[in-house]
């Protein structure tokens, strides 16, 4: 009797990640302390964050708590040179 063998190949894909100083410390310490690589924390983490719903404060995000003006803000201004816009930056 013959049985199929279902082959599953993963496929891996490589990143590069820019921490600061600090946090990539306390990150590498974290693994240092569990046992683990830094690459197993990381992927736990990742799916961690991933597979947890998001919260409210997410969910609400919106321009309501921005402040509004009441008025028309109207500017007019002809064509601008870029010498001009750089005036106006630096006032």
């Amino acid at each position: 009797m013959r049985t199929k063998m279902r082959t599953v190949a993963a496929i891996l894909v490589r990143t590069t990640l820019e921490l600061p100083d600090p946090l990539f410390a306390r990150l590498k310490a974290r693994a240092a302390i569990e046992r683990v690589s830094l690459k197993h924390l990381l992927h736990r983490y990742v799916e961690k964050g991933l597979n947890t719903p998001p919260s409210e404060t997410t969910l609400q995000r919106s321009a309501a708590g921005l402040p509004r003006l009441e008025v028309p803000f109207v500017i007019e201004v002809g064509p601008l040179s870029n010498a001009a816009l750089f005036d106006l930056l630096d006032a």
